[in-house]
């Protein structure tokens, strides 16, 4: 099989890739996703996502010649409004109190890139429902998660206790994770790059 690399550095998403019994390398992209965002401010969030996705996979494309870099995004988006990672723990309560009862959509894309190429492009827009869940109960799980909660956009993670948060979730769980999983694999298999 050619080179696996992740461009990412989510524990999440190096776990999804080991459990499918994929071999790869981690190499997070050192890229300031900031200037993007400011300078696709207004546009769909999905494009904003792609375009994160290709521009870590890039960044770290050519450090691996002939790898098949992994890049990913997810934007959260609740009522027209963009979440990022929160900065602290404070900002995570303001986003769960800003996010309980309401419906929100994970923007999700993933693309695989060899030597600067884009091969492969997938993009999947899960929704949620958070329950209406008090503030004690928003203050107990912050403090059983700790600072866990600054690891992904909207304070939560659905695989762990995260899951006491919402009332329904549909789409795609992986994509909710991260990583459109089932649809890379699919891609992989194609290709010849793993066991069909």
């Amino acid at each position: 099989m050619s080179r696996l690399v992740l461009a990412s550095g989510s524990r999440v998403r190096a776990a999804m890739l080991r459990q499918a019994g994929l071999a790869f390398q981690v190499l997070p992209a050192d890229v300031d996703e900031s200037v993007t965002k400011r300078e696709m401010a207004g546009a769909d969030p999905m494009r904003i996502a792609e375009a994160l996705a290709v521009i870590k996979a890039r960044a770290v494309s050519p450090s691996c010649p002939g790898a098949l870099v992994i890049g990913a995004d997810q934007m959260l988006v609740c009522d027209s409004n963009l979440f990022d990672k929160p900065a602290d723990i404070d900002e995570a309560r303001s986003h769960l109190r800003r996010l309980r009862g309401m419906t929100h959509h994970l923007c999700t894309a993933a693309v695989i890139v060899r030597d600067g190429e884009v091969l492969w492009q997938h993009s999947e827009r899960p929704e949620l429902v958070m329950r209406p869940f008090s503030d004690g109960f928003i203050d107990s799980y912050l403090a059983a998660i700790g600072d866990d909660a600054l690891l992904s956009v909207g304070a939560y993670q659905l695989e762990g206790r995260g899951a006491q948060l919402f009332d329904r979730v549909a789409g795609d769980f992986f994509s909710i994770l991260g990583l459109p999983l089932l649809p890379l694999l699919a891609f992989l298999r194609h290709r010849n790059l793993i066991e069909a």
